[in-house]
């Protein structure tokens, strides 16, 4: 019986191990979204910005979103914290400090990215 409950542990360390990893893994890729969208920004290229970004209908274009964020002068300054959306395991929620008209917000800023087929993409 004691071989039985010591295996047991190792499979339930094991699998609580690949979730971490797993969840690990989300949170890093959308960590990373944003921040590569945000490096690309200033280009204002929707060749490049249309790609990170979910698009669809209802949702504003890549024009429209780069042109608003412009206008706000709206910028990374650090991501603070990521991590899987509780309501659906396809999404993370990152919270950056993010600059407006060149000052620091007080509160940061939280986005979602999504991950499509395509990879993991930021939704504004």
């Amino acid at each position: 019986m004691g071989r039985v409950t010591r295996y047991g542990a190792v499979g339930l360390w094991l699998a609580l191990s690949a979730c971490s990893s797993s969840t690990s893994a989300k949170t890093e890729a959308g960590e990373a979204a944003v921040r590569r969208f945000f490096q690309a920004l200033p280009s204002g290229d929707c060749a490049v910005l249309g790609p990170l970004l979910v698009s669809g209908q209802g949702l504003p274009s890549c024009e429209d979103t780069v042109k608003d964020l412009h206008e706000h002068d709206l910028r990374l300054v650090d991501v603070v914290e990521a991590k899987v959306d509780g309501r659906d395991p396809d999404a993370v929620l990152v919270r950056a400090r993010v600059s407006q008209g060149g000052r620091e917000r007080r509160e940061p800023f939280v986005f979602r990215v999504e991950r499509q087929a395509e990879g993991w993409r930021l939704r504004l």
